[in-house]
C-alpha cells in the first residue's frame, strides 16, 4: 500500500511540474527562478508544519537503500550536488525532500560575487544546463558561523574551492586561499570536499595537474582534519592523469572521489563555461567505472552527472558508485525525481537480487 501511494504521489506532482510548473518557470531566466527557489527553501525550513510537509509530498524510505559508508549513516544514496546550496541556507529543508545526504558549496576562502551575468543557461533539447557562475560564494567565515546553528538530519558534505579573483592566482596564494576553507570547515560538516576541477574561475586552470595536487595536499595536511575527506574531479581528465591523482591520493590519505563536475566540451550551444546534466551522463559514468576498476573499492565514489532516473543512478552504482547526486535532474524532472530514484533503486536491486545498495556497488566495473 505504502509503494502505491508513493508511485502515484510521484506521478501526480511529476505530472503537475511538467505540464504546468516547469512551463512557467521556463519563461524566467534561470538563475532568477534558481534564487527564488532558495528563497522559498528558507520559509519551508524554518517551520515543523511546513517540513512535515513536505517530508509527506516528497520523502521515500525503505532499509535496503541504507549504507554505512566512512562511519556516516546515509538513509539512501541520492545527494544533492554542489552549486544549488551554495552556501548552506537549506539543510533544514533538504532532507525533508528526500535526500540521504546534501553537499553544499563550493565554498571559497573569501566572499565572490562569481562571474558576471548571465551565468546560467537551459538546454532544453539536450536536459542540460551551461553553468558559469565562477564559484559565487558568501566566504567561508560567514558560511561557517550559519553552520552553527544547523543540525542535519542526513550527512553534509561541505565543498572548497580557491576563491574567484585574480589574487589566488598565484600558486601558494591559491594554495593558502584553500587553506583558510579546509580548516573553517575542520568543526562542521560531516565530510569535506575539495573542489580541483572548476572549470569557470579566473584564469583558468585548475589542481588538478599532479604538481599542484601534490602542493596543495601536502599544505591541507596540516589542518589535521579528523573526518572523510574527498576531490572532486574533471571529467575532461586523461587516464594518465587519473592514475597519477588516484596515487597522490593514495599518498595523503584521501578517502574518496566526486566523479565528475562539469565538462568544458566545446559544443555549439547557448551561453559558456561547464555543462551539467545528460550531455555530461556517459563521460561521469565513464570515469566512475576507471576510477573503480583502478582502485578496486579502495576509495568511495560519488557519481554525479547526468542522472535523472532510477536507471540512471542504478548503473553508477554497479559501475562502482557508493552514493549518486543531482542537480539538473531535478530542474528537468521536478523535486519528486529524488523519491522516484529510490523507489525505482529498490525494484532494479530486487529484480537482480540483491538486498542492498552496496551489493550492487561496482559489480559492472570488472568488464572495463
Amino acid at each position: 500500500m505504502k509503494e502505491l501511494f508513493v508511485q502515484f504521489r510521484n506521478a501526480f506532482i511529476k505530472f503537475g511540474y511538467k505540464k504546468i510548473l516547469r512551463k512557467i518557470y521556463f519563461l524566467f531566466d534561470p538563475e532568477v527562478i534558481h534564487d527564488r527557489m532558495v528563497d522559498a527553501g528558507i520559509i519551508l525550513g524554518k517551520f515543523s508544519i511546513t517540513k512535515g510537509l513536505t517530508s509527506i509530498f516528497f520523502n521515500y524510505k525503505n532499509k535496503k537503500l541504507k549504507q554505512n559508508i566512512l562511519g556516516l549513516n546515509f538513509s539512501n544514496p541520492v545527494g544533492l550536488g554542489a552549486g544549488f546550496d551554495k552556501d548552506a541556507h537549506l539543510l533544514d529543508i533538504l532532507p525533508e525532500v528526500g535526500f540521504g545526504f546534501v553537499e553544499i558549496g563550493s565554498i571559497t576562502g573569501e566572499a565572490c560575487d562569481g562571474n558576471p551575468k548571465p551565468r546560467l543557461w537551459r538546454l532544453k533539447k539536450e536536459k542540460s544546463l551551461r553553468v558559469n557562475y565562477g564559484l559565487k560564494s558568501e566566504g567561508c567565515e560567514k558560511v561557517a558561523r550559519r553552520f552553527r546553528s544547523k543540525r542535519s538530519k542526513v550527512p553534509v558534505a561541505v565543498s572548497i574551492a580557491r576563491t574567484n579573483n585574480k589574487d589566488t592566482i598565484e600558486l601558494s596564494k591559491g594554495i593558502e586561499d584553500y587553506f583558510k576553507s579546509y580548516r573553517c570547515f575542520r568543526k562542521y560538516g560531516d565530510l569535506l570536499i575539495i573542489n580541483i576541477s572548476c572549470p569557470n574561475a579566473y584564469g583558468g586552470g585548475t589542481f588538478g595537474e599532479p604538481d599542484k595536487l601534490n602542493q596543495l595536499l601536502q599544505r591541507l595536511k596540516e589542518a589535521r582534519v579528523s573526518k572523510p575527506v574527498f576531490l572532486k574531479l574533471s571529467p575532461d581528465l586523461d587516464k594518465k592523469n587519473i592514475d597519477s591523482i588516484i596515487e597522490i591520493s593514495k599518498k595523503y590519505g584521501i578517502d574518496g572521489f566526486i566523479c565528475t563536475n562539469l565538462t568544458k566540451v566545446d559544443l555549439d550551444l547557448p551561453g559558456k563555461g561547464g555543462i551539467s546534466g545528460k550531455l555530461l551522463g556517459q563521460k561521469a559514468h565513464d570515469m566512475v567505472k576507471y576510477v573503480h576498476y583502478k582502485t578496486k573499492g579502495e576509495f568511495v565514489i560519488v557519481g554525479c552527472g547526468g542522472i535523472s532516473s532510477a536507471e540512471d543512478a542504478y548503473k553508477m552504482i554497479k559501475s562502482g558508485a557508493s552514493l549518486v547526486q543531482l542537480i539538473t535532474g531535478m530542474i528537468y524532472e521536478g523535486p519528486q525525481v529524488v523519491s522516484s530514484i529510490n523507489q525505482g533503486l529498490i525494484e532494479l536491486l530486487e529484480k537482480d537480487g540483491f538486498n542492498s545498495v552496496s551489493e550492487a556497488v561496482g559489480v559492472d566495473s570488472k568488464f572495463l
